[in-house]
């Protein structure tokens, strides 16, 4: 196993090398990394969707942003996720119900589905071009998960938000797969590119006069009532700090925030693409041309890109060690769910890490009066980073206290130490493995 940030950082690289959404598109000349002291309001630490958006919104406030991102922008989570933007927290309502009480869950609840209409509001007012598409597609495989399913859809209803439950044959109106025994649409969440999302993020923050640098990893955060940020080349002095770097942010600095890093954990994820199908068979697959995802702990998701290519997520690492075989093991998965596609080649293999939090819940805070980080997305990040960016430049800008409905939140290291904490994780993943295939 491996367990090193030297080795995490290489892994990480690694799995990005054949991604099909780094294949399409062309992305700018790269910004020249930090080279000279500079003094800002903000120093945001990492270019992905929820660094760029609190850069973006700040300096729309007025404020002068520095943006430093170790490696290139969304070229982790943020680039190469299954682009499947979400309402509602992968920890489900429980810990916020249970911490904050019915009140603050419901405004949690609320801000999870603005933060989707948010990313189409920012791609509008930026004309991003992210290939956006509306409808999700709820699954259960098992006879024995569709009681969970439907206490989804009647919980999505008492919110307002219209469903189309399906069970037994009728499941054929919304995807045609022998697998699966019921399923639920909406039309509130929904997919795009997600590369193009960060990188039209990336210009709009620019255009508002944001100072983006890549290849300048933070080392090192001196705290006070000034910060200070440095990287092999250059600092950056500012009145604030956003740590948004997630998993690799302590692979880069291990002593930048050595006291949040343990309570989120990176997990390997992966996808595949195929060539590009016939329209009329992808429109035959899944009509409304929806996301989907199933409700097993360890999921299957996937969707039909802009070009008419089955995008095929799922299988997960908790050990930080790339599966042996993965494009074959991906496809045998994805002619499980679509035998139609049995024959169908992969002609992209590409993965990466996401950081997870013990409970799936979002981790949103502070470090003293000054320093934001915002982390513990578990997966659910596409639509939340968003709104967790505005949420962090309206709490440095003292305009509202929404950021304080997440910072509320109690979050736990995950047990085990350095050394032990990873293995622990796989064993238990383990179980929720064996229970998806015996339930």
């Amino acid at each position: 196993m491996m367990f090193g940030a030297a080795n995490l950082l290489r892994s990480d690289t690694q799995l990005n090398q054949r991604s099909y959404y780094e294949a399409s598109v062309q992305r700018p000349p790269p910004q020249a990394p930090l080279q000279e002291a500079l003094q800002a309001d903000v120093v945001v630490i990492g270019a992905g969707f929820a660094g760029l958006s609190a850069a973006l919104d700040l300096a729309q406030k007025g404020l002068d942003v520095v943006v430093l991102e170790a490696d290139r922008v969304g070229s982790g989570a943020s680039g190469r996720n299954g682009g499947q933007a979400i309402v509602g927290f992968a920890s489900g309502q429980g810990p916020f119900e249970a911490q904050l009480g019915a009140g603050d869950a419901q405004r949690a609840w609320d801000l999870s589905v603005q933060a989707v209409d948010l990313l189409q509001e920012r791609m509008r007012e930026h004309q991003i071009d992210g290939d956006w598409v509306s409808g999700y597609l709820y699954v259960a495989d098992g006879s024995k998960k569709v009681p969970a399913l439907r206490a989804e859809a009647e919980f999505l209803q008492s919110q307002g938000i219209a469903v189309d439950w399906a069970e037994g044959d009728d499941v054929q109106r919304h995807i045609r797969s022998p697998r699966y025994r019921a399923s639920v649409r909406e039309s509130r969440s929904g997919h795009l590119h997600p590369l193009k999302y960060a990188l039209g993020l990336a210009r709009a923050a620019q255009a508002a006069g944001v100072r983006l640098f890549e290849g300048s990893a933070v080392t090192a955060l001196d705290r006070g009532a000034v910060v200070c940020a440095h990287t092999a080349q250059g600092q950056v002095r500012a009145r604030f700090a956003v740590l948004a770097g997630n998993c690799l942010l302590p692979v880069h600095g291990p002593a930048v925030a050595p006291e949040i890093a343990p309570r989120i954990m990176p997990v390997g994820t992966y996808m595949v693409a195929t060539p590009p199908l016939e329209p009329d068979l992808c429109e035959r697959l899944i009509p409304s041309n929806a996301a989907v995802c199933d409700n097993n702990f360890v999921l299957d998701y996937f969707r039909f890109s802009a070009d008419h290519r089955m995008l095929f997520g799922g299988r997960v690492s908790y050990t930080t060690m790339t599966p042996p075989g993965l494009s074959a093991l991906m496809q045998r998965r994805m002619a499980q769910v679509f035998p139609d596609l049995a024959d169908v080649p992969v002609a992209f293999t590409w993965g990466g890490f996401v950081d997870i939090s013990m409970n799936r819940a979002p981790d949103f805070g502070r470090l003293g009066s000054n320093v934001y980080y915002l982390q513990g997305f578990s997966g659910h990040g596409v639509a939340l980073t968003g709104m967790a960016g505005r949420l962090v430049a309206e709490a440095i800008t003292a305009q509202d206290g929404r950021f304080d409905v997440f910072a509320r939140l109690k979050h736990h290291r995950f047990p085990g130490g350095p050394l032990l904490r990873t293995p622990t994780l796989a064993l238990g993943m383990l179980w929720h493995r064996m229970r998806d295939v015996l339930f």
